[in-house]
């Protein structure tokens, strides 16, 4: 543990619950590292992380976007391998697509796919799935508008899960965001998460929030601060 980070852990009250305000406030004044930091945030659900359908999944288009470049690629063919590469995407195609990343290459932080090719990518799924970048259309990441799908992801949308542990974590912005925008960002993921909630889980859904920056500690947040969690 660096002294900075001691430093930064001591403006910190481990016993409190913050409202949103006072934590978003708290995590940008720890950002003091030479970078943009982003922002962060992990919510524990009220799962059973051993129960699959338990986990959600989803999207959300933050309101204010991430602060950082989002490369996506797409699984798509033809005339819609090209829309994909003019709306943005890194790279585009099939077979030669999956082929590259079955041999390691992993350059980038989303992918988008048509149903067509999913029976294809499903191969993919030891390198992709743990690492949260597997199509599904569960995510929003699986559908016929491919380029709709990838000026999305560039404009701020995200995919989030929950991992076996029962906790999602999301990035929410950058540490140079307006504090508002900030909270505007942290409220449209919670909602959205709330939103995803799968129809077997019983009980208080939002268990525990908190928000950090890249460097920062974690600041815990009371969910009462949140509507319809």
């Amino acid at each position: 543990m660096s002294k900075r980070y001691r430093n930064e852990r001591a403006k910190i009250d481990r016993t409190k619950l913050y409202n949103l305000t006072e934590a978003i406030e708290t995590v940008k004044g720890c950002a003091s590292a030479s970078f943009d930091e982003t922002v962060d945030i992990a919510v524990r659900l009220g799962v059973d992380p051993r129960q699959a359908d338990q986990l959600p999944r989803g999207t959300v288009d933050l309101p204010h976007g991430t602060g950082s470049v989002t490369r996506v690629i797409a699984f798509a063919e033809g005339g819609q391998a090209q829309e994909a590469l003019d709306a943005g995407a890194v790279k585009a195609g099939a077979d030669d697509l999956i082929e590259e990343i079955s041999g390691g290459w992993l350059e980038f932080d989303a992918a988008v796919a048509l149903p067509s090719l999913m029976r294809q990518i499903a191969r993919l799924g030891r390198i992709l799935g743990p690492r949260g970048l597997m199509p599904n259309p569960k995510s929003g990441t699986v559908g016929e508008n491919i380029a709709e799908m990838v000026s999305a992801f560039q404009g701020g949308r995200i995919s989030f899960r929950a991992y076996k542990e029962g906790v999602v974590h999301a990035p929410v912005g950058k540490a140079s965001f307006e504090q508002d925008k900030l909270e505007e960002n942290v409220r449209s993921f919670v909602n959205a998460l709330t939103r995803a909630r799968p129809a077997a889980v019983k009980g208080r859904f939002i268990q525990a929030v908190s928000v950090s920056s890249t460097m920062g500690p974690g600041v815990k947040v009371d969910a009462s601060a949140f509507a319809a969690v």
